[in-house]
C-alpha cells in the first residue's frame, strides 16, 4: 500500500494515508463478498432447488405476513421458485469460481503481489461490464451500488498499482 509503515522505501515511520486505510477495507469487504460467494455456491450445490425453495418460504413467512410487498422476501421468492436443477448447478459452478479468484486476488493485492494488481482490474471490470448490461435490461438500486462500488475499487486499486509501481522504481537497488 502507499506510504505504509511495512513500505522499506519510506521507512519505519510512515504513516498509512486515509486513501491506504479506504484501498484495504475496501479490499476486505470484497474478500468477504468471496467469501459469503464461496459459502452460498457450496450451499447451492448440496441444497435441491425445491428444498432451498422451501426454506426461503419458511423464513420470509413471517415478514411476508407484517408487509406483503416486502421487495426482497418476494424476489428470493420468486427467484427460489423458478429456479432449476441446471440453473442451480451452473449458479454453485459461477459462484465458486467468483468467489475463488476474488479471494486470490484480494489476499495477494493486501499481500503487496504487483502481478496481482493489473489482474484485479481486468477482473473486475469483466463484472462491471456485465452489471453494467443487467443495469440497461433491469436496473436495481443493489447492482447501481455494487457497480459503483466496483468502480471505486478499480479507481482505488490503480492507483495503488501506480504508486507501488512508482516506489519500485525509485528504490535503491540493492
Amino acid at each position: 500500500m502507499s506510504q505504509t509503515a511495512s513500505d522499506p522505501a519510506h521507512g519505519a515511520d510512515a504513516a498509512p494515508t486515509l486513501l491506504d486505510r479506504t484501498f484495504q477495507i475496501s479490499l476486505l469487504l470484497k474478500g468477504l463478498d468471496g467469501v459469503l460467494e464461496l459459502i452460498g455456491g457450496v450451499l447451492l450445490l448440496v441444497i435441491s432447488p425445491f428444498r432451498l425453495d422451501s426454506l426461503i418460504r419458511f423464513l420470509t413467512q413471517h415478514e411476508l405476513s407484517e408487509d406483503p410487498k416486502d421487495l426482497i422476501a418476494n424476489a428470493l421468492r420468486h427467484y427460489t421458485s423458478t429456479l432449476s436443477v441446471s440453473a442451480s448447478l451452473f449458479g454453485a459452478v459461477y459462484l465458486l469460481l467468483h468467489g475463488l479468484v476474488k479471494i486470490v486476488l484480494v489476499w495477494a493485492v493486501l499481500k503487496d503481489k504487483l502481478w496481482a494488481y493489473p489482474w484485479m482490474v481486468a477482473f473486475l471490470l469483466v463484472f462491471i461490464a456485465y452489471q453494467s448490461y443487467q443495469l440497461v435490461v433491469g436496473f436495481t438500486i443493489g447492482m447501481a451500488l455494487l457497480t459503483a462500488f466496483d468502480i471505486f475499487i478499480v479507481w482505488l486499486t490503480l492507483h495503488e498499482y501506480r504508486a507501488h509501481k512508482a516506489r519500485r522504481a525509485s528504490a535503491p537497488s540493492r
